[in-house]
């Protein structure tokens, strides 16, 4: 086959073939197709788009260039969820273990920050000596003991996406809702799933700004997931505003500690319920109803936390750490942020928060960048809660190099106050 004839064929709005899209993928993995190719090929995918079948295709090819983790095919107990990413979002590090307590298995294969938007691994590694470069036989052993591991994708799992998402990231063809799909699944069924729960953010501090964006990744997600014989299901969630009260890897930990011993944020906890009962019901395991009563006493009982220790101590890192009654990296510095006057939390730039907490150091900006798992912000009030005047709005956890100054005039430039009262938005848009 011509690469050249396949790029045009795509650019002209033409349906390509299973053979063509396999053709692309397998020999650019193989370094027989130049990137300035399958850069070609990627902005004719983002203006063209793809079909369903395509799509599939697409993310098989993908999936097949690397090595596979296999589960028993038929065992729907072993569920994954994917989020599309937000502020302060820290559900995976509480599911995993919730639904390993209630009897299901999660292979979760995770990412790290890029953006403005945090990553679970990186959270996960503000636990002193914690491993996210567990081997694949690591993986398979901790999944099957353990009950759940959160892991990062190895060298040998999808590097056709590797690959193709670093040309994506230079090319402005991230958007594209295939190639999105496909970066997702390829990765997250290399881990073994037999259904997946997918949260899908929108709003301000999400990659899918409308929920009509939303709405379309989540059913393409679900339709390849079809294709290829596993269960799915998604919803779509705010983003907004943070999701719980924290914004940053140590200080999301520390929430994520406070959800398993039962008392963490609400909006947090609800969207945690919500997406368990989902992966539930997919693997057979329980009704929606008989979901909620299993995941409630998992938590009052401390099984749900119990199986966070034990996937911490699998990892390698110390959960001795949690006994302490103190954060586990606690900053240098911390700057209350006060109301200057009376009203209504109005509105919050969420990505530019992000965008700070990675201005102080916590996260990267490239990939390579160091982290300062201390850092971050807590946020006091939600949108739609009243303030008077001198009421804490957040704390900013900080390295003490940036200004105090200047993060508070940051921070403040980044919300809006109403002289009326505001209506909370909604967590759960939607529920499919």
């Amino acid at each position: 086959m011509n690469p050249v004839e396949i790029i045009v064929r795509k650019r002209d709005g033409h349906r390509l073939s299973d053979e063509q899209i396999r053709f692309m993928v397998e020999q650019y993995t193989a370094g027989k197709i130049p990137d300035y190719q399958m850069s070609a090929f990627l902005m004719a995918v983002f203006c063209r788009s793809m079909d369903a079948e395509e799509t599939a295709c697409l993310t098989r090819a993908m999936l097949d260039s690397g090595e596979k983790i296999d589960f028993p095919t038929s065992d729907f107990r072993y569920v994954d969820k994917h989020s599309s990413g937000g502020i302060g979002d820290k559900v995976s590090i509480v599911l995993a273990p919730l639904m390993a307590a209630c009897g299901l298995k999660v292979p979760m294969l995770s990412g790290r920050g890029l953006g403005h938007t945090g990553g679970t691994l990186d959270k996960l590694e503000s636990i002193p000596g914690f491993r996210t470069d567990l081997s694949i036989e690591e993986f398979k052993i901790g999944v099957e003991s353990v009950g759940c591991i959160i892991s990062g994708q190895t060298p040998e799992i999808a590097p056709a996406d590797r690959k193709i998402y670093a040309l994506r990231d230079v090319t402005g063809t991230v958007e594209s809702i295939p190639l999105i799909c496909g970066s997702i699944l390829s990765k997250k069924l290399a881990a073994g799933p037999n259904a997946i729960v997918f949260d899908i953010k929108c709003g301000n501090g999400a990659f899918m700004q409308s929920l009509s964006q939303a709405t379309q990744l989540g059913e393409s997600l679900c339709r390849i997931c079809e294709a290829m014989g596993k269960r799915s299901a998604f919803l779509i969630s705010d983003m907004s505003q943070p999701l719980g009260w924290a914004a940053g890897n140590a200080l999301e930990i520390d929430e994520c500690l406070q959800c398993l011993r039962g008392n963490g944020p609400a909006d947090l906890m609800q969207l945690t319920l919500a997406l368990g009962a989902k992966m539930l019901s997919l693997s057979g395991t329980a009704s929606a109803a008989e979901a909620m009563n299993l995941m409630n006493t998992a938590l009052v009982s401390g099984a749900a936390y119990d199986k966070f220790v034990e996937m911490v101590r699998f990892q390698g890192g110390s959960a001795e750490i949690f006994q302490k009654s103190i954060r586990i990296r606690p900053a240098e510095r911390v700057l209350k942020i006060n109301a200057a006057v009376d009203g209504c939390l109005e509105w919050i730039d969420t990505r530019q928060m992000g965008m700070l907490i990675i201005e102080m150091g916590g996260g990267r900006l490239k990939l390579g960048d160091n982290i300062d798992h201390s850092v971050g912000i807590v946020f006091h009030k939600k949108i739609g809660d009243s303030v008077a005047c001198g009421d804490t709005v957040a704390e900013i956890h900080s390295s003490g190099k940036i200004p105090a100054d200047y993060l508070k005039t940051r921070f403040l430039s980044l919300i809006r106050f109403s002289s009326v009262a505001v209506e909370p938005p909604p967590l759960i848009l939607r529920d499919f």
